[in-house]
């Protein structure tokens, strides 16, 4: 499970200087006209203040908020996850559609909760601080919270013995890619040792029934994974089809503790259930050939029952098989939508799981196995707004230039148009566009009259193995490329503007924002770039050390002078000179994924070269904002810059 301060006047100190420090790199010509006033933690540079109609009108959409569902409590309520202040806490609902009581309350965002399997009604959690992604994990218990991890670490993984006496975790150094295993009694955080120094990025997924092992597992890339046992009485690692070359996803061991369950695309382009012998590596496939990756699964305490999910060009589709039977059961009637979080309570009968869909928010449901009742247990509010003015996307397909298909979802708003166009392109890159609810995108449409494509890209997850690696290495532009002959396919419709057509996206999305318009300036209005990447060698250079190696696979390897040339060459930095339209850059000053310097060099470059520029920088977030003040702060903004770059009243 993994889960999400630097607060205060010094921090606001920072924030205000790392923006003074961008300009002063542009030289005193560059920073003349900028305006820069501060709102709470946020600095903000030649953003304007916020009309009160703008702000009334985001009121409704931004109050939207969605539910989750974290584990069974002992008693057949549930733990889930919701937000009635700033940040999402946890809450318990003893019934459906009951009272959401809150347990939490933090400044900072909480989530991951896990009950503690010792039928005291305990649970685990994480958090972190600022958005700096050093996560420590905690007991919550009738006295309070009790904090497990070492102060200071980054901590994630977190896994609990059947019994809930042990619990296991990796602690990932932010100065090296080689994570460490650790233990505890959770009533004991004293106990805490070192069991495994670990090399990579490696963690624990499942304990044994009889606890003592532990399954490990081990991430390259997207495209290869390793899974293995760690004996803890013995210390003993031993891997699992050592000999495959292969992506794996998730594991769990059987009741029996002789075989794992896990995802594997042996023999495939996509995901499927494989069972495996850790006695003899022989491997039977439980999913048939389905021709989309399965995302999820879980498997009940008694491993009669197993439940996955497969995405099925972004939708989710809930699957149910009775494994003593070796046959498929009926599976609940779900509207379109995404599924996760996917698990049965200890009794095997009831699956718990989050739906979401493009519609409506987050919610947390169950699905009674034998009666084969589908029952909704919280209805999260969207604001006040009917519910029938949403809109849901269509899937639509393009050719791009080598003739390959590429498809995305498209969201049109009401009216014959022509609409200005907003492209929201995904991050990752190892990440999918899916049909989910966004309030910010029913603003877009509903509000502003904006069409909203969200595209997937090559590279993209949901495709098959072969369709995430087309993006590798120097063939990054071509998933630029694939932009390109989207805008191809907006010209071409009559309900849309390709003149009004912006680029948006965040993270890894940020750097594809940035290079559509080094390729595209011409053909686009403007830009938004959320805690982007602006040139890879800085970025693989200063991320966190544990996250350097995993993206070097990814992006290319900067060490390397014939890479480091090609990595250098498509770089927006490099090429910032081309963009000329107007550019909104957002970023966290904690972000430990991708550095604030990325933001400052771009800043200081654009505005070295005339071009115009907006900046917000949060002293309290890091790879984007989770806190309710910058979040609103964010939209009001973005409303203000499409305003003023696609000419919106």
């Amino acid at each position: 499970m993994l889960m999400r301060m630097m607060v205060g006047g010094a921090a606001l100190a920072l924030c205000a200087a790392i923006g003074l420090g961008a300009l002063a790199q542009t030289g005193g010509e560059a920073g003349a006209g900028v305006e820069r006033r501060t709102r709470g933690a946020l600095t903000l540079e030649n953003v304007p203040e916020t009309p009160p109609a703008v702000r009334e009108r985001l009121r409704q959409y931004v109050n939207t908020r969605g539910a989750s569902f974290q584990d069974w409590l002992p008693g057949g309520g549930m733990l889930i996850a919701t937000r009635f202040a700033n940040t999402t806490q946890i809450h318990r609902v003893d019934m459906p559609m009951g009272a959401r009581t809150q347990i939490t309350f933090y400044d900072e965002p909480v989530g991951g909760a896990a009950v503690r399997r010792d039928g005291s009604g305990d649970f685990f959690f994480a958090r972190d601080s600022g958005g700096d992604e050093n996560y420590q994990g905690f007991l919550m218990t009738p006295r309070g919270a009790v904090q497990l991890t070492e102060p200071g670490t980054r901590n994630q993984g977190f896994t609990q013995s059947q019994d809930g006496g042990l619990i296991a975790w990796a602690l990932a150094p932010q100065d090296s890619q080689n994570y460490d295993i650790f233990l505890a009694d959770p009533g004991d955080p004293a106990s805490r040792r070192l069991i495994l120094d670990g090399e990579g990025a490696i963690g624990p997924l499942d304990f044994s029934p009889d606890g003592t092992r532990l399954l490990l597992g081990h991430y390259i890339s997207v495209t290869k994974s390793r899974r293995f046992v760690l004996d803890l009485r013995t210390g003993g690692l031993s891997e699992i089809t050592p000999d495959l070359d292969v992506a794996y996803d998730g594991g769990e061991f059987t009741p029996d503790g002789r075989r794992i369950i896990v995802a594997s695309d042996e023999g495939r382009d996509f995901l499927g259930l494989v069972e495996i012998d850790l006695a003899t590596g022989a491997r039977a496939l439980l999913t048939p050939d389905l021709g989309w990756d399965v995302e999820s699964f879980d498997l009940s305490e008694d491993g009669r029952m197993l439940a996955y999910v497969v995405n099925e060009a972004g939708a989710s589709r809930l699957h149910l098989r009775d494994m003593r039977a070796r046959r498929i059961l009926p599976s609940p009637g779900l509207p379109p939508g995404v599924v996760f979080g996917v698990k049965f309570d200890p009794s095997g009968r009831r699956l718990g799981f989050t739906l979401n869909s493009a519609t409506s928010p987050s919610d947390a449901y169950s699905y009674d196995l034998r009666t084969r009742a589908l029952t909704r247990w919280t209805q999260s509010e969207v604001g006040g707004l009917d519910p029938a003015i949403f809109v849901s996307p269509e899937l639509i397909t393009w050719r791009s230039f080598d003739g390959r298909e590429i498809s995305g979802f498209y969201y049109r708003p009401r009216g014959a148009g022509p609409h200005p166009v907003i492209i929201n392109i995904h991050g990752g890159p190892e990440s999918q566009a899916r049909p989910t609810f966004s309030s910010t995108i029913q603003y877009w449409v509903n509000e502003l009259g904006a069409a909203v494509i969200l595209p997937n890209v090559r590279g993209s997850t949901g495709f098959g193995k072969d369709f995430v690696a087309l993006d590798n290495g120097a063939r990054r532009e071509d998933s630029v490329r694939d932009i390109g002959a989207l805008l191809d396919w907006i010209d071409a419709r009559e309900e849309l503007d390709g003149d009004r057509a912006m680029v948006y996206g965040g993270s890894y999305g940020g750097y594809m924002v940035l290079a559509s318009m080094t390729h595209y300036n011409e053909r686009l209005a403007g830009a938004v770039n959320i805690v982007g990447i602006s040139n890879f060698v800085t970025f693989l250079e200063n991320t966190s050390g544990y996250r350097q190696d995993l993206r070097r696979v990814e992006y290319g390897d900067e060490r390397d002078p014939a890479m480091r040339e090609v990595l250098m060459a498509i770089s927006p930095l490099t090429n910032a000179a081309r963009i000329t339209k107007p550019l909104f850059i957002i970023h966290g000053a904690n972000d430990p994924r991708v550095p604030v310097s990325e933001a400052e060099q771009l800043l200081a470059a654009v505005r070295g070269n005339g071009g115009e520029a907006w900046l917000m920088l949060a002293a309290n977030e890091g790879h984007g904002f989770a806190r309710r003040e910058n979040q609103d702060a964010q939209r009001e903004a973005e409303t203000l810059f499409f305003q003023r770059v696609l000419g919106l009243e």
